[in-house]
């Protein structure tokens, strides 16, 4: 028995064109569920609401085919990937949050380099302490994870008249602006950084990269900048580099998350703190509808999805 009921974060009627085959209901984490979940074969997981919220109604779901993220990291979701039914799948969001992401890596490293929140600190004093700041022009900077957030870092900042752009993933390959560096070899070059961006999903390669050996092979003054996930970072390890002043740090995302108060990162000079909003920006929900339409037009007409990037197969579908 097959079933075509789609769960929306988005009220179906704000979404045009959906695909007529298809049955729709709008469930944004509520408590009550807007149908059974064992009629859901398509949900697309309501945004910023947290793994508890993601995850709830997936146990009951028991004849879903897609569950579709509008994040790009899916670590919330891989608990329930071996409950999934065989055959179904697990989809990012692909390309969705590269535009605004990517905004945001650049204002956090402009900011940075220019002294802006130091200048926000004086500004209710009257302060005016003008200073010499490092700029972004004739930088070395290394992006860690060259997908397609990373991709679209590069892409603005080549206007920046940067020095040079380092690309680094988990395997070395070519891209069309040069080549991309495989992990293993940062060792050689961090001393040349001058500003590392992290934009590389969380797994278990990752979790614990960008650690004390990691950080000490960073020249004097360096900046590192997280947009990727907080536990990509041993947040010990940037503590002890960013109070000594050696480093500095942009963070829009730390471990812990939320960072608690109290924490030393929050006090620490020369370190920047956002509160996780790379992908919550206008940019996201135009962004969002296109990816839901494009994977919505695929599931009613049979053809392959993109963006999977898991699948289960543990629980035969009913």
């Amino acid at each position: 028995m097959t079933t075509s009921d789609v769960w929306l974060p988005f009220p179906p009627a704000e979404l045009p064109a959906l695909p007529a085959s298809l049955t729709y209901h709008h469930w944004d984490g509520e408590d009550e569920f807007p149908a059974d979940p064992a009629d859901c074969a398509f949900y697309v997981v309501p945004y910023m609401k947290g793994p508890a919220v993601a995850l709830r109604p997936l146990e009951r779901m028991t004849r879903v085919r897609v569950v579709q993220t509008l994040t790009a990291g899916v670590e919330h979701m891989l608990p329930a990937v071996p409950g999934l039914p065989a055959g179904a799948v697990l989809c990012n969001a692909g390309e969705l949050h590269n535009t605004s992401t990517a905004e945001l890596a650049l204002a956090l490293t402009l900011a940075a380099q220019r002294g802006i929140p130091d200048a926000v600190r004086a500004q209710p004093e009257a302060r005016w302490e003008p200073t010499v700041r490092p700029s972004l022009a004739d930088r070395r900077v290394l992006i860690v994870g060259h997908g397609g957030i990373g991709a679209a870092i590069e892409d603005r900042l080549v206007p920046f008249d940067v020095a040079e752009v380092i690309r680094v993933a988990s395997r070395a390959r070519s891209a069309e602006r040069g080549p991309v560096h495989g992990v293993d070899e940062l060792p050689s070059l961090l001393p040349r950084a001058e500003v590392v961006i992290l934009a590389t999903p969380l797994t278990e390669a990752t979790r614990g990269l960008v650690d004390a050996d990691f950080l000490a092979l960073l020249p004097d003054g360096a900046l590192l900048v997280n947009v990727a996930r907080g536990a990509v970072v041993d947040t010990k390890a940037l503590v002890a580099e960013v109070e000594s002043g050696r480093l500095r740090a942009a963070l829009d995302v730390t471990d812990p998350e939320p960072l608690p108060p109290g924490h030393p990162l929050w006090r620490a000079a020369g370190v920047l703190i956002t509160p996780h909003v790379g992908g919550p920006s206008t940019a996201f929900r135009p962004r969002a509808e296109r990816l839901l339409l494009a994977q919505l037009g695929r599931f009613a007409s049979g053809e392959p999805l993109r963006h999977i990037v898991a699948e289960g197969g543990a629980r035969p579908a009913e």
